[in-house]
């Protein structure tokens, strides 16, 4: 294979042949002498293919420089497109996973062949770079292979472009087409969840200023998950105003819920969605719930105090793996209750002690901030005047104050309680083992957040915002597979390695890598690691599949620099 650039043809030691139209360019670089011809014999290399424009120059072949080190390749005009080394380790994964899931499928649906390339390629730089600014999309681009049709690098206009002028029913069509592939016959686990996402646009209908997790003093919108606990998938997401309360939401996707065909469902919710609006709507559309406790102390402490020293050193309540002690009661959770709820009501020592740790801490806090504030006029919030008596003077200035030890000394004894109000009869052990399992649901929000670079969107208008939430679904499903593949495999061995998390195995496959040779074609730069197949073995890949991937993408590659 001969280079695409031209070097001037070396003065020296050098011969032209001509053959079949062209003229080779061969290096004498040896002359041995024969003693029985008695002549010097000349050792002789081509080194090049001459121009046919110009007789001094010539194309150079990968033995020009073998003899030629010294020389350099001539600036090229243009920026060279894509880089001499390709990471393709997590791309091949990323492909199997995302022509498993059928997601390729459901794409090409509403989107042509080239933006169902780009917008997988965007999803994997989510995933691979836990990034979401589309400028740095072209340096991902740069070093790595791409789903994209001819494996085309895109420039930033386009890739806005597309952002902005994704189809209106590119979310609908997506989340329809993804929940029509799920197993509606078999009853499962919904874990819900919100949280909000910060925006540096201010000018979109969507966000609002409200309460946000993360202030960094910007306007916000609703984001939330409804995530198939039983088969660890992702189901759907909305997103909504900023300022309206994660409770308020609740009733709307459950309609979502529906329209999607779960029916019957068990719903695993956390604190914050518990009130009687909620616990009602669940039950009008036949639905479940699991749900933490919040916001009625009065019953809380009702049900600890009727069950305290009854079952926390009961060796026939402990719940070994969460090294915690429960017992159920079934009652009615308000006076006009219709139904008989189960309230499993849990203690842990852990817990406890920790909770204990915290409320000491937080009171020698207070105990520090209202010695400051002696003599000085000031209004102390409630928490303040729970815990302590506060005397004042005429003029409203604290004076001194003594610790209310009645509330404080309460307090720590409901530390290491907890309840879990179930609407199915239910062991205290399944209940817990079944609200556990949302730990997959938060994992998800911080994969989303941390991982895939989505704490703040950073996009300037509202078709773009959707567009790029609806990539960041995508790219949560995969990665969330991608976790599942890695945990199923290596949960069942005896040792768990240190490349067993999502992030380190990404480094890992990223160590999988083509090179560009001399002529031009692209090859596997070195056999794969046994760390690297241990982890394509959870996605059912070895290295002889990864070789045949390679020589398809640098098939592909060639027949594209050949245009």
């Amino acid at each position: 294979m001969y280079c695409k650039y031209t070097v001037e043809i070396p003065r020296d030691h050098v011969v032209r042949v001509k053959s079949k139209g062209a003229t080779y360019i061969y290096f004498e670089y040896a002359r041995t002498y024969d003693q029985e011809k008695k002549f010097n014999s000349a050792k002789r290399q081509c080194i090049g293919k001459q121009s046919q424009e110009d007789c001094n120059l010539m194309y150079p072949n990968e033995h020009f420089t073998m003899h030629f080190p010294g020389s350099e390749k001539p600036e090229e005009q243009e920026e060279a497109k894509r880089s001499c080394s390709l990471q393709i380790g997590t791309f091949i994964v990323i492909g199997k996973l995302a022509e498993s899931l059928g997601i390729k499928e459901i794409l090409s649906g509403f989107l042509n062949e080239a933006f169902t390339g780009l917008f997988l390629d965007f999803a994997t730089y989510s995933i691979i770079t836990e990034g979401n600014v589309a400028q740095y999309f072209s340096d991902y681009s740069y070093h790595h292979p791409l789903f994209s049709k001819d494996m085309k690098i895109y420039s930033d206009s386009t890739v806005s472009r597309f952002l902005k002028e994704m189809p209106e029913e590119a979310k609908t069509s997506f989340l329809d087409k993804w929940n029509e592939r799920q197993d509606h016959r078999k009853r499962i686990y919904i874990s819900y969840d919100s949280t909000n996402k910060n925006s540096q646009a201010g000018d979109l209908n969507i966000v609002e200023y409200g309460h946000p997790k993360d202030d960094k003093g910007l306007p916000i919108f609703g984001y939330s998950i409804a995530y198939d606990s039983t088969n660890s998938i992702p189901l759907f997401y909305e997103q909504y105003p900023g300022s309206i309360v994660d409770m308020s939401q609740l009733e709307f996707m459950l309609s979502k819920a529906g329209s999607y065909g779960f029916k019957g469902a068990t719903f695993i919710l956390d604190r914050g969605y518990f009130c009687k609006s909620n616990i009602r709507g669940l039950e009008s559309k036949s639905y479940h719930f699991i749900m933490m406790i919040k916001g009625m102390k009065p019953l809380v402490h009702e049900v600890i105090d009727a069950n305290r020293g009854r079952f926390e050193s009961s060796r026939d309540c402990y719940i070994r793996s969460y090294e915690t002690y429960g017992t159920t009661e079934p009652r009615k959770l308000y006076a006009d209750d219709e139904k008989e709820r189960y309230i499993h009501v849990y203690h842990s020592v852990a817990r406890a002690a920790a909770e204990r740790l915290e409320l000491e801490r937080e009171l020698n806090k207070m105990a520090e901030a209202l010695d400051k504030t002696k003599n000085i006029k000031y209004d102390f919030p409630l928490s303040y005047h729970h815990y302590f008596d506060l005397i004042f003077s005429k003029d409203g200035k604290l004076m001194t104050y003594t610790e209310n030890s009645k509330a404080v000394e309460e307090e720590l004894s409901y530390c290491g309680y907890f309840c879990i109000v179930t609407s199915e009869k239910m062991t205290a052990k399944e209940a817990l083992a079944i609200y556990k399992s949302r730990d997959e649901n938060e994992k998800l929000f911080r994969a989303d957040k941390s991982f895939l670079g989505n704490g703040s969107m950073r996009v300037h208008s509202e078709e773009s915002t959707e567009s790029k939430i609806l990539i960041e679904f995508a790219a949560l499903i995969i990665r969330c597979k991608f976790f599942t593949c890695l945990k199923d495999t290596f949960n069942s061995s005896a040792s768990k390695p240190n490349y067993a998390t999502v992030p380190a195995a990404i480094r890992e496959l990223e160590k999988i890598e083509m090179a560009r040779n001399y002529d031009g074609i692209y090859r596997l730069d070195h056999a794969v690691t046994r760390r690297q197949k241990d982890i394509l073995k959870c996605f059912g890949l070895d290295a002889d599949q990864v070789k045949e991937i390679s020589r398809i993408i640098s098939k592909q590659l060639s027949a594209t620099e050949a245009r």
